[in-house]
């Protein structure tokens, strides 16, 4: 089976539609997949959910789709860096989620191990909770979870070979694996392709049965969130 697709635009042109539930890949502006979500919001698909611990910065990674009103609902940890997120929710025109980081990672790793919904005292007491069953375990209240499945995950990884087995480099992996875990059909982009047995079994981070399509992006942008450099006085 091949996986290698020519360019994201062409991995993605077939399986975005509108209304679909996504997931993408990267904490902040790590390790996200810059080429794939340049090309989603190129495909015009719109009222998407979207599950990302957060939502860009404006004019680079999600902020991209803010700015095109492609996204309608976001299920998200953090979402402080993007003024245009916050215009959109706190004029109505954005519905959010939020969702414990922790808690959205389990939801994430939950769905790719086929597991329906699970318990957290993660938000008992508090708005996370509302609305959701809630059970006592050993005298302690603990809060139903439902674990996400997304229609369509869109990863960075550093490194895979044409089955798709994947490589990580270093904390660009934090979302990854389990974005890649849940996802329906997994589109991942990565920086070098190898052939098969090029990469030690030891060292795959996750195996190629989770990845679906495969895109390489040599060179990604890799935008620095925040530079913070070192004040020194002058001699």
């Amino acid at each position: 089976m091949n996986k290698l697709y020519p360019s994201a635009a062409a991995a993605l042109a077939d399986v975005v539609a509108d209304g679909q539930l996504m997931a993408v890949g990267g904490f902040g502006l790590c390790g996200i997949p810059e080429a794939l979500i340049a090309a989603l919001r190129d495909s015009g698909a719109k009222d998407l959910t979207v599950i990302s611990n957060n939502a860009g910065v404006d004019g680079f990674g999600l902020g991209q789709l803010l700015e095109t009103r492609q996204i309608k609902r976001m299920i998200s940890s953090y979402v402080g860096e993007n003024k245009e997120f916050e215009r959109q929710y706190l004029a109505g025109e954005l519905e959010l989620e939020f969702t414990p980081q922790g808690t959205l990672a389990e939801k994430l790793r939950a769905g790719g191990a086929g597991i329906p919904a699970f318990f957290t005292r993660t938000g008992v007491g508090t708005i996370v909770a509302d609305g959701k069953e809630l059970r006592e375990f050993d005298g302690q209240t603990y809060v139903m979870e439902r674990s996400l499945q997304p229609d369509i995950s869109l990863v960075k990884a550093w490194k895979a070979d044409k089955s798709g087995n994947l490589v990580f480099r270093r904390t660009a992996r934090n979302f990854n694996p389990a974005v890649a875990m849940a996802g329906k059909l997994t589109v991942v982009e990565v920086e070098h392709l190898v052939e098969l047995g090029e990469i030690d079994p030891d060292a795959v981070h996750l195996p190629g049965i989770y990845v679906h399509r495969i895109v390489v992006n040599a060179h990604p942008e890799k935008r620095i969130e925040k530079r913070t450099l070192t004040e020194t006085s002058a001699k």
